[in-house]
């Protein structure tokens, strides 16, 4: 399209108009989305889908399903959260982010459906950032030609935005205390929550759960006539596999991605399922970024992502020192986290995150945890710790301290 003047119009950006929605914030509901999806022709119902919900764990699944399917043969993609930089880093086809000039012209297309929606919606509702991204993930797996899709659920799950696709299967990867104030002070109340996801007459496939938890789980199943994989028993098969991600607690995401995609599609050749092992590695889950010392990066952002992330740190040390820097938002219980690696690292520099990275987040009001409460946190849970609270700084003076 040409304008008068003959000037090509302004492109679309995606990226910038995401980010202009966050003052919006976090409004848990389905009117808003089944309307936004139903403006859209419902791009969700277009390819068969796999729903991965629980409290960690989520996104590694998703990215290790999608994998497996591909090596499969099936086009497949999965949507993600949260993101580290771009927004499109949260759609992934064929193990690749989506592609860029896709990705804008489906969040565009999304954003005149938001605006045709909030025109309908009472004066005080509005489609809300998450509901937006989720939606144009969706449409951008739609218009990518996928046959299956793995889509990783925000919060929660019976009130989560991508409550609205026609799942066949469902994978629990773990239930523990996050985000209390939204879905319950307790496991069995969180897990309620991410397990009403679950479609009459499908598959429902766990991880590891407390006991109280699994029996909800098998009752739910139950219930609503739902075949039941544990994923949580051992088996030979996934004991003598190499994998390429460090830590127990990819294992076992492994085993629930794996038999979550069976469940779909039927049993896999062992050497298939060896192969995506031995070569998938998954971004900001114990990566190693570097070497000389070795650099790690992992995203434990709750009390049981860091006891698995502290029980697999003798894996890859190799007895060398270990120095954790550390930075969260203010709303996470930072003492608990911190707690569980208390004999497990033998310094913590403490820091925070960068007023950028939080304008980009894609979390309503995001605040960094002031560096010097986490030192009181630190201190208390008897772990050595200094105050670096500009990040590159902190990383800096970590990998002196590691040599």
């Amino acid at each position: 399209m040409i304008t008068a003047s003959g000037a090509l119009p302004p492109m679309f950006d995606a990226e910038k108009y995401l980010n202009s929605l966050l003052p919006i914030g976090m409004k848990l509901g389905l009117e808003r989305m089944n309307l936004l999806c139903d403006e859209l022709g419902r791009p969700q119902d277009s390819y068969e889908t796999i729903h991965v919900v629980g409290t960690n764990g989520k996104s590694s699944v998703a990215r290790m399903g999608a994998a497996f399917l591909n090596a499969h043969g099936r086009r497949a993609g999965c949507s993600i959260s949260p993101h580290s930089v771009r927004w499109s880093e949260r759609v992934l086809v064929s193990g690749r982010p989506a592609d860029r000039g896709v990705f804008g012209s489906c969040v565009e297309r999304t954003a005149a459906a938001a605006d045709l929606v909030n025109q309908r919606l009472d004066g005080s509702e509005a489609v809300t950032q998450f509901e937006v991204a989720t939606a144009a993930a969706f449409l951008v797996l739609a218009e990518s030609g996928v046959e299956v899709a793995v889509i990783e659920a925000g919060l929660g799950g019976r009130l989560d935005a991508t409550n609205v696709i026609k799942s066949a299967v469902t994978a629990l990867t773990s239930i523990g205390l996050d985000h209390t104030e939204f879905l319950g002070e307790t496991q069995l109340e969180i897990a309620a929550e991410k397990l009403a996801v679950l479609r009459p007459g499908t598959c429902l496939v766990t991880g590891r759960l407390n006991p109280e938890v699994a029996e909800l789980a098998r009752n739910t199943a139950l219930d609503r006539h739902c075949r039941l994989i544990d994923a949580s028993q051992s088996d030979p098969q996934f004991d003598r596999l190499k994998f390429a991600s460090p830590g127990t607690f990819q294992r076992e995401n492994f085993m629930v991605a794996v038999l979550a995609v069976e469940a779909l599609i039927g049993e896999s050749d062992d050497n298939l399922v060896g192969a995506v092992a031995g070569s998938l590695i998954v971004p900001g889950r114990l990566e190693r970024v570097d070497d000389e010392p070795p650099v790690y990066i992992d995203v434990a952002h709750n009390r049981p992502g860091a006891a698995a992330l502290a029980a697999s740190l003798p894996d890859i040390t190799s007895g060398q020192p270990v120095v954790l820097v550390f930075a969260t938002l203010a709303d996470k219980d930072a003492g608990a986290i911190l707690s569980e690696f208390s004999g497990a690292v033998d310094l913590v520099v403490l820091t925070e995150l960068a007023p950028e990275v939080l304008a980009t987040s894609g979390r309503s009001g995001a605040r960094t945890f002031p560096a010097a409460g986490l030192a009181r946190a630190a201190t208390g849970a008897g772990i050595v710790n200094e105050v670096v609270p500009n990040a590159a700084e902190a990383i800096f003076r970590a990998r002196i301290r590691a040599l």
